[in-house]
């Protein structure tokens, strides 16, 4: 991107601070809608399943539209894309807000994510180009610092603001933040050398953009629709699986493709890039579970279960800080291991949750959650682009963030599908063993709350059952995040050692 503003700036406090606004902005949005999900839920007469489209929506947007990033603002200006991003992404907040039907809420929630994709990117190249060499890490903490704040204050504003007003204040924040953003932004920050020149392989990210909507919407709705027993869901297959042909296709062929698929041909990369889009799989997955576990299955008032999934941001803060002084003195490789190995150990123990598990539990395991991820994000993000080519970086960086996007969307989607599905099963499994023969409803006190000859005892043992299959579903969901997570041990072999440190800088690409 080009550079806007001299490092002699005198109004270099006052773009940082309009800058980490807007990241902050964007980092609350990844989990600040997640607690009030089953209040949205109830209010636009959703299924459990159809609820997370306002997640995936916005992952899917963010992912199509962040790789152009690079393009756009050199095509145009970082400040004019900038500004665009950040107005953009306010009103769009302020539809959230006001939308009275599902359709609604993902439509907006999509320019949420398309007009937010630039944000963190750009953020980045401001800091880096108004701060002077010697003082890029300090500035990539203050970067850091906004990123981290989002995921700490997401789950517990979101619940306070649910709690004492409504859902809708959950998108309605963003308006001040915003609007101070632009301002700032607006008066602040240079206008920086946009090149007309600039091209963009608009088919390649034509037949990727379609490849990522098409195969989102078949997640989303193919558990609705009974999968491949559907037209729609075929279509939407069929349309998946030639668009990612005629990408595939062109990518090989252009002179200048959208994705370079040279740049896998860097060991660490490549395994770098899939290692992340695991992580997005499991670590977001898991964000999208817990709010209707705490609140649906465990009757937690939402500001609760914000302040009890609040910690797992503060785990993950405190471990980027040690993961910083470590990096560069301890194998990458080590730092990788103890943070796969604090994730799947955190979800080996939620496959052991019940109703009865206390609030502490709770916490504890969302602390190791997050310091996992911490000694994830960090090391994984500067060894993926530590062996790349300096010119290679920013589109290497734009196809690491897709990859995670990716995983993250698809995770949600899949997560949430098996958990519907298996809820399904287990009601019907358990129903068997509701017969007259079962002598178990001889016992006076199962007879007197779950007796099956009287209309009340039925609907009690119903719910009960239900709630029974809620809990091994969910228990099934966190055993396939438990393998997930164990299976990308082996890919640690896969990665080298740089030469001579070269991911400094990168360490926050995320």
């Amino acid at each position: 991107m080009s550079e806007q503003t001299a490092p002699t700036s005198p109004n270099r406090g006052a773009i940082t601070a309009c800058v980490i606004l807007a990241t902050l902005m964007q980092a609350l949005d990844t989990t600040i809608a997640n607690v009030a999900l089953p209040h949205i839920q109830g209010s636009v007469s959703a299924s459990q399943d159809q609820i997370n489209w306002v997640l995936t929506s916005y992952i899917a947007a963010a992912a199509i539209m962040t790789p152009p990033t690079g393009y756009l603002a050199s095509r145009f200006g970082v400040k004019r894309l900038f500004l665009l991003a950040v107005a953009g992404f306010t009103v769009a907040s302020m539809f959230c807000g006001i939308a009275q039907s599902l359709p609604q809420i993902v439509l907006f929630r999509l320019m949420q994510g398309a007009f937010g994709a630039p944000l963190v990117p750009l953020s980045q190249a401001v800091l880096a180009n108004i701060y002077p060499r010697e003082r890029q890490g300090f500035a990539m903490a203050l970067f850091g610092l906004g990123v981290m704040a989002g995921p700490i204050l997401g789950p517990i504003l979101g619940g306070w603001l649910t709690e004492n007003y409504s859902w809708r204040w959950v998108f309605y924040i963003n308006l001040p933040v915003g609007i101070l953003a632009f301002a700032g932004l607006g008066v602040f920050l240079q206008d920086s050398r946009s090149n007309a020149s600039e091209k963009l392989d608009w088919f390649g990210f034509a037949t990727l953009s379609v490849t990522i909507g098409a195969l989102q919407i078949l997640l989303d709705r193919g558990e609705q629709l009974d999968w491949f027993g559907s037209g729609e869901i075929w279509i939407e297959a069929i349309v998946t699986g030639a668009a990612f042909y005629l990408f595939i296709v062109h990518t090989l062929t252009a002179e200048r493709p959208f994705i370079r698929f040279s740049l896998f041909k860097d060991r660490n990369f490549a395994a770098g890039t899939l290692f992340i889009a695991v992580v997005g799989l499991t670590y977001y997955a898991s964000l999208a579970l817990q709010p209707p576990y705490l609140q649906s299955l465990m009757n937690y008032p939402v500001v609760t279960a914000g302040l009890v999934m609040g910690p797992r941001g503060i785990g993950t803060m405190g471990a980027m800080l040690v993961v910083g002084r470590l990096t560069g003195r301890v194998d990458t490789r080590l730092l990788l291991g103890i943070g796969l190995g604090l994730t799947s150990w955190a979800f080996y123990v939620m496959t052991g949750w019940t109703p009865a598990v206390s609030q502490s539990q709770i916490v504890v395991i969302g602390l190791v959650q997050g310091a996992g991820l911490g000694f994830l994000f960090v090391p994984l993000s500067s060894t993926s682009l530590a062996t790349l080519s300096p010119e290679d970086r920013t589109e290497g960086a734009g196809v690491y963030n897709l990859a995670r996007n990716i995983g993250s969307s698809v995770g949600i989607s899949v997560v949430n599908a098996l958990l519907t599905r298996n809820i399904q099963i287990n009601h019907a499994e358990i129903v068997r063993h509701v017969t007259a023969v079962n002598r178990a409803f001889d016992l006076p006190a199962i007879s007197q709350f779950w007796s099956p000859v009287t209309d009340a005892g039925r609907a009690a043992l119903d719910s009960m059952i239900t709630t029974q299959a809620q809990i091994i579903a969910y228990i099934d969901d966190y055993k396939l995040l438990m393998i997930a997570t164990l299976a990308v041990f082996p890919v640690l072999a896969v990665f080298k050692k740089a030469d001579g440190g070269g991911g400094e800088g990168h360490a926050v690409e995320m």
